[in-house]
């Protein structure tokens, strides 16, 4: 009865975090390359995203402190959240904006790559050590993306708005990187204050995102106005962003429910698979059909990292005590 149990809540959570993120991904792809209106005109400011999501979430998690979490002592100040925020406003930031430069499969197999540059730096820096299927798997996905870069799609289907490969590949390597750091502050903040609570960290780095992408977006340069003007002149941009904010935070919810219930680890292995659904909606419903090479390396890709969880489960598994038995 509580495998049945712990298996319909696997399924709820898988359920609730590829609805949310396969639909924002649509979504997504639908406000970097769709024309709207009698004008034909592109959203131009996809920034402006990663400042609505911010708010969103920031109000969602709110809410939810105060209405579902309990109330908790030693939860860590706002202030901690300060420079986690910079970096996971700058990074999704970067992320977003390839998408004027390469199409979203490419993106979102470049964002899978992200265990290239950490081993690449703990390796020059700091002299780590591999095993080889380790290596293994970082060949699979490295020589994935690069198979996925050099074979093109057809140029009809190309709808991005500037094609720029390198631009765009290198914005999605920053993402990676501004990323690692993010996490690693979380992390330390998570040790410092283990009573903290995931809405808490939450509200706390979408209440700090939210002021530093309004203040670049309002402040620094006019695409905030730009963006605004452009919805009201557009509703259907409007209603495409609304959802997708609202999709963000509600994939964030089943992050931290996946995380507190089954662990790290099981949220790598859906995330996964996730971004491998993502592909194929964007493929066979979006129009961005790919080359038979191009699917080579998505499997490739996949299969590294599909290799590197199993690899972690196997390191997890030895890691559990044995049960002694009844006597």
């Amino acid at each position: 009865m509580e495998a049945m149990k712990r298996a319909a809540m696997l399924g709820v959570c898988v359920g609730g975090i590829w609805g949310a993120y396969v639909t924002q991904g649509v979504l997504q792809e639908t406000l970097s390359t769709k024309r709207f209106g009698p004008d034909k005109q592109r959203f131009q400011h996809l920034a402006f995203l990663n400042f609505a999501q911010s708010v969103v979430c920031f109000l969602w998690s709110f809410i939810m402190l105060v209405l579902v979490s309990p109330k908790r002592t030693s939860q860590a100040p706002l202030w901690a959240y300060w420079s986690a925020s910079i970096t996971n406003s700058i990074g999704p930031a970067c992320g977003i904006q390839a998408l004027k430069y390469i199409s979203y499969p490419a993106q979102v197999l470049a964002k899978s790559s992200k265990m290239i540059p950490v081993m690449l730096m703990g390796t020059i820096l700091y002299g780590v050590r591999y095993t080889i299927p380790e290596y293994l798997c970082t060949f699979l996905v490295a020589g994935g993306v690069s198979i996925f870069a050099l074979f093109k799609g057809s140029v009809k289907a190309s709808k991005v708005a500037s094609p720029n490969a390198p631009l765009g590949y290198g914005l999605c390597l920053l993402n990676l990187a501004f990323d690692g750091f993010t996490n690693a502050t979380q992390d330390s903040i998570t040790m410092r204050y283990p009573k903290t609570s995931a809405w808490h960290i939450m509200m706390g780095m979408n209440f700090w995102g939210s002021i530093y992408m309004g203040l670049y977006m309002f402040g620094w340069t006019s695409g905030g106005f730009e963006a605004l003007s452009f919805c009201k002149q557009h509703p259907e941009a409007t209603w495409d962003i609304f959802f997708f904010c609202l999709c963000g935070a509600v994939g964030q919810n089943f992050i931290f429910l996946t995380i507190s219930w089954f662990g790290t680890l099981a949220l790598t292995t859906i995330t996964t698979m996730r971004k491998f659904v993502s592909i194929l909606v964007s493929s066979l419903w979006r129009g961005n059909p790919l080359t038979l090479e191009q699917w080579i390396g998505v499997s490739m890709v996949f299969a590294g990292l599909s290799y590197q969880i199993l690899l972690k489960w196997r390191r997890q598994t030895k890691k559990r005590p044995l049960r002694k038995k009844a006597v």
